[in-house]
């Protein structure tokens, strides 16, 4: 990055490549990372492909519970494709070992090293840790071989008969509409996520529609319009000596008193108001020298966003 002149990092556009959020995409992108010839290496085909299958609908899982905030994880753990990739080698290293040795499949010890050594590695929560493992204890079982359900509506194909490009297939034409319930969470656990996500959107269409033309030519004088809508819509501070003088002594109940304090807070906010608009009139006359809250105010004007000034003189209200 040394060798890289700041001006054109200034100028560049990150991109990252972060898993999806929804399940089917988050299980097609998790399968995508093995082939048809990681199959073949397996000694023990049929429950190499039934127990990689669960492990990628593990991997969706557990990555899409972090759109569901605090109700999925305590904290945003950073699971990754290497996480996958590793467990799939060391599956793969099992079963090997076991038809080398004529055992069974070892499923506790997959359990055990997928939810506490790899996976289980990223999380310091008790209470996440025991999500993890319980969600290993029943997907990487021996049911998997038997047409087990993955989640509702969703069942572990018959790996008999199917090869990679099959598997590929059934995510497309066989997975569900999802729902929470898919991650055993209550139905309303996506009341938070997409009202999140809605108020991402119509942040993203306002920044996009309402703040380009500030942000990229520097222009506060795009903010005169705006200003003088709001000065003329502003009402006029209260006048607490007035309604004071109004109140009797047996007057003062509390709701009169919550009703004066708010009313005092009110023309603190009237009056950060109307002082940081006529500042900033004043900038854009050329009047007064422009400062960087003058211009942070002309493009929250823009885009009709609450300025992080007013919002401080602001409070919660009924």
């Amino acid at each position: 990055w040394d060798l890289i002149p700041e001006p054109i990092l200034q100028r560049c556009i990150k991109v990252a490549d972060e898993a999806p959020s929804d399940l089917r995409s988050n299980l097609r992108r998790a399968y995508s990372k093995f082939s048809q010839d990681s199959i073949d290496e397996c000694q023990k085909p049929k429950e190499f492909k039934a127990t990689l299958f669960a492990l990628c609908f593990f991997h969706s899982l557990i990555s899409g519970r972090i759109k569901f905030g605090a109700q999925g994880w305590s904290k945003k753990y950073p699971f990754n494709d290497g996480d996958l990739t590793i467990c799939g080698e060391v599956l793969k290293n099992y079963l090997n070992n076991a038809e080398a040795l004529g055992t069974d499949v070892p499923w506790p010890d997959l359990q055990y090293i997928f939810g506490e050594i790899m996976y289980g590695g990223h999380i310091t929560d008790f209470w996440d840790r025991r999500v993890n493992n319980t969600y290993l204890s029943v997907l990487i079982t021996p049911e998997l071989l038997q047409g087990a359900n993955l989640c509702a509506g969703f069942k572990s194909p018959d790996s008999s008969k199917l090869e990679y490009v099959h598997y590929v297939k059934y995510i497309e034409e066989r997975f569900p509409a999802e729902t929470p319930q898919m991650f055993w969470l209550h139905p309303n656990a996506e009341i938070g996520f997409l009202t999140n996500q809605g108020i991402s959107i119509f942040q993203t269409v306002s920044e996009i529609s309402g703040g380009g033309t500030s942000g990229g030519s520097g222009d506060i004088s795009a903010a005169k319009p705006v200003i003088d809508n709001y000065m003329s819509q502003l009402p006029s501070n209260l006048d607490m000596i007035e309604i004071r003088g109004r109140l009797k002594e047996e007057d003062y109940t509390p709701f009169v008193i919550v009703s004066l304090q708010e009313s005092d807070r009110m023309n603190l906010l009237l009056t950060a108001m109307r002082s940081s608009m006529s500042e900033l009139e004043l900038g854009i006359s050329g009047q007064l020298n422009v400062t960087d809250n003058m211009e942070s105010l002309a493009v929250d004007l823009q885009a009709n966003k609450v300025n992080a000034l007013w919002a401080e003189k602001a409070y919660a209200s009924l």
